[in-house]
């Protein structure tokens, strides 16, 4: 009768317990379940437009105005894409997108760390005025400066050339030496003494020590700076006038221009023109996101 009753308590005081653990997981399990089910309905929101840009270009004409839309093409059409190439010379425009992409990614890359270095490591007069003063140019709007700099690369002979393009990038960007900065500055100054004392100059320390530390920053100026210079529109608008010389964003213009109500094309030549940035967010998000969550050194 003694061991009924112990194991009768036993049995009721670990019923509420077991009750509160199940419902602890099974809560924390719907909560997951929210979790990526609202991951997922956010991507498909935001990866429609590019989906329904891809499912058009594949439609013909018939397909394209239909109420309800056609979510998925039958049949496919592939002649939108080599098509594009034949009405216009695309593969030039894409070369001269990455030609200037390419100079712009390495000015970037080559003016932006070394500025950064010097406004956060090193101690030099009037050092924090002058950083004030770069931080100052972020608040004009580039609107402000357009006539200025037209008049200043007129005078240099550089109208009708990619030099206004991807020239500025060497001299370093505001936001990006900013960004940079804040990285530097996270990085402990006992590295920069032991380098010090082992002989490493200025110059050996930045490209030895602090450059690797800041790895995933440099992403994401990459990233920063290919999507900007691939999608510069107004630049080459104001400064290019041969066709030749035209990026893929003023010849996506000049193809609707050419081909306005074919629809399909300019969906197909707008998908390629977007393709590459997919592409690199794609393969880059993980360093995109370590630019901007980590700091300079790992604990």
């Amino acid at each position: 009768m003694h061991l009924d009753t112990t194991a009768g308590r036993t049995k009721s005081s670990c019923g509420p317990h077991t009750r509160h653990s199940l419902q602890s997981r099974v809560s924390k399990v719907a909560g997951k379940v929210l979790h990526y089910l609202g991951l997922v309905i956010l991507g498909i929101v935001f990866g429609f437009p590019f989906y329904w840009l891809v499912s058009t270009s594949l439609k013909v004409d018939t397909q394209l105005f239909v109420v309800p839309p056609i979510l998925i093409p039958h049949p496919v059409v592939w002649k939108n894409y080599p098509a594009v190439f034949g009405y216009l010379p695309f593969h030039r425009y894409i070369f001269n997108t990455i030609v200037i992409t390419t100079a712009t990614i390495a000015g970037v890359l080559f003016s932006c760390p070394l500025g950064a270095y010097a406004f956060s490591r090193l101690r030099w007069p009037g050092r924090d005025v002058a950083f004030l003063g770069i931080l100052a140019t972020m608040m004009l709007p580039g609107q402000v400066t357009l006539i200025p700099q037209y008049m200043l690369f007129k005078i240099l002979g550089w109208i009708d050339s990619w030099q206004p393009l991807w020239i500025p990038a060497w001299f370093g960007s505001a936001f990006y030496i900013f960004l940079l900065r804040q990285f530097f500055l996270t990085i402990p100054n006992d590295l920069e003494d032991a380098a010090k004392i082992d002989g490493a100059g200025y110059l050996t320390t930045y490209l030895r020590i602090m450059l690797p530390l800041v790895k995933p920053a440099l992403a994401t100026v990459v990233i920063f700076s290919f999507i900007g210079s691939w999608n510069n529109f107004l630049g080459p608008l104001i400064y290019i006038n041969t066709t030749d010389k035209f990026p893929i964003s003023l010849a996506l213009q000049l193809f609707e221009t050419l081909h306005n109500a074919q629809y399909g094309l300019l969906m197909a030549a707008s998908t390629i023109a977007t393709l590459p940035i997919v592409i690199l967010f794609f393969f880059t998000q993980r360093y995109f996101i370590q630019g901007i969550v980590l700091t300079g050194i790992k604990g």
